[in-house]
Parts: structure tokens; sequence; C-alpha cells
């Protein structure tokens, strides 16, 4: 159908099309076939000129917009090193993905503001990004790939390497409170769960627990550039590493894309088409 456009654009084309009509009507089935060839190059015609032309802004990149953002999602701060508590009943020694997470960070992420320096603890150099997360799924379980993990996970297909290895740990994030945005890799899971993957990558909503139904921890690295507390609200979503801006969540650890990139390394299966940009 052709949209309503103003009475001179209508006019001229149905004027045309009068012209041309009279005459072919009259004529045989050859004529006829011919006729209805002219009448739809004509329409066709008319309809370039009416229709607006879109163009694609200079920026735009397929992809980019991926991953929508989730919204409103109570948001807890964890650390590395911390001890258990009642509304945290798993030291964080360990990580889902590492048996030994607070021996290759470098120590005690120590949450504290006045023993902290540039986002990252004030008496160490972290060995791995002080910006990290955690998101209550995990692709592991005992040692092997949970089944249903090829099928959810949306980057699984290009990150897959063997079974039992995770395709999530250190994905980034992007993190957004009111008018700031930070960036952070995943490198736990919780709150509470690793099982929620309908959250996690789908539309549901986090499942209630004992902190308000939270379904994001953050490091004292992203709250205090975020400017959080405990349970404040944040939006946040999935991003691929060649989208993240340079930041100070790419200054340290072995296991951040921006230093491995700067030193040449091999770079995880999920990061090394995105960290350099190659097409999929």
């Amino acid at each position: 159908m052709i949209p309503d456009q103003p009475f001179d654009v209508k006019f001229s084309f149905l004027f045309i099309f009068s012209l041309l009509a009279t005459p072919l009507l009259a004529a045989d089935s050859t004529s006829q076939a011919n006729f209805q060839k002219i009448a739809q190059r004509l329409r066709e015609s008319a309809l370039q000129k009416i229709a607006p032309q879109i163009l694609a802004p200079s920026s735009y990149r397929p992809g980019f917009n991926r991953y929508p953002w989730k919204r409103n999602i109570v948001t807890t701060v964890f650390w590395v090193g911390e001890r258990p508590t009642a509304n945290n009943p798993v030291p964080n020694h360990k990580s889902s993905w590492d048996g030994n997470w607070a021996s290759n960070y470098g120590g005690y992420d120590d949450p504290d503001p006045a023993r902290r320096k540039n986002f990252a603890p004030a008496k160490f150099t972290p060995r791995q990004n002080p910006f990290y997360i955690a998101l209550p799924y995990n692709d592991v379980t005992r040692g092997k790939t949970k089944p249903e993990s090829r099928k959810v996970i949306p980057w699984f297909k290009q990150a897959y390497e063997r079974p039992g290895q995770s395709v999530l740990k250190g994905r980034w994030l992007a993190i957004r409170y009111r008018n700031r945005v930070c960036y952070a890799q995943w490198e736990d899971c919780g709150p509470f769960r690793t099982d929620h993957w309908e959250y996690v990558f789908g539309n549901a909503r986090p499942k209630l627990n004992l902190n308000q139904g939270a379904g994001l921890d953050v490091s004292p690295a992203v709250r205090d550039y975020l400017g959080i507390r405990g349970k404040d609200v944040c939006d946040w979503k999935f991003v691929e590493s060649r989208d993240v801006p340079v930041g100070p969540w790419a200054k340290y650890g072995e296991n951040n894309t921006f230093v491995l990139k700067r030193r040449g390394a091999n770079l995880f299966a999920s990061d090394r088409n995105n960290a350099y940009g190659v097409k999929r």
C-alpha cells in the first residue's frame, strides 16, 4: 500500500497511469501483459520517490546492540577473600572457576575505601582485573559442561574449546547506575545461585533471596566507580570486548583483554575475534 502523500504526488501517479491504461485495456492478451509490466514499473518508480531514504549512521556496527539491558537489578558488593556471613554463606577465597582465586588475584581485595587507591587495593598490584562481577549461572558442574549451556549462551559456539572449560569466565559486562557506566569481567557465580540461566540469558527476573532479590554482585572497584552502596539498583548487559572503551578497568590483570592485547598474547577464545575486530 502506498502511504498517504500530498495530493500532487498521488494525482501525478494516477494521471499518468490513466493515460496508459485506456488504450491498453482495449488490446489483446499480449498488450494486457505489457500493460501489467508497465503498471508495475510505474508503481515501483512512484514508491521509490515516495519512500524515505534511511541511511545507517557512520558509527553503526551490526551486533552492537545484540544484548539488551537488564534493568532495575538489585546489586550487592562482594570481593576476593571475603569471609562468609549470614547473607553471604560462601567464602570468596575460591571462585566458581578458580580454586585459588585469592592467591591468583594477589591477595585480599580489601573493600575499605581508605585502603584502596585508583580502584585497586593499596597494598599490592592485583594480578587480575579488579573490575569483576558475579552472575547466578555457571556453565560447568563437576568438571562437565552443562547440557543446556550450548543452547542458552549466545556466544557458546564461538567460545567453546573443550568439555568442562567455561565460556563465561572473563566475559565483559556494562553496568549502569544513573548516568555512569562501568565495565567489568565475569569472574564468579552468584549471588546465591548458579543455575538461573533464564534470568542471565533470558527475560526472567532474579529470584527472591536473602538480599532483596539481588541479581548482580560487583567488586569494590565497580562500586567505587559507579558510586553505589550496598543494595542499589543498577542496569547491566553483556558487551563484546571490542566495544569496551578504555578506562580504569583496562589497567590491571593477567585475565584482562586489554592487558593481553598490549602484550600481544593469545586471548581467551571468546575474545580473540572480538578484541581485534575480526568479523565472525
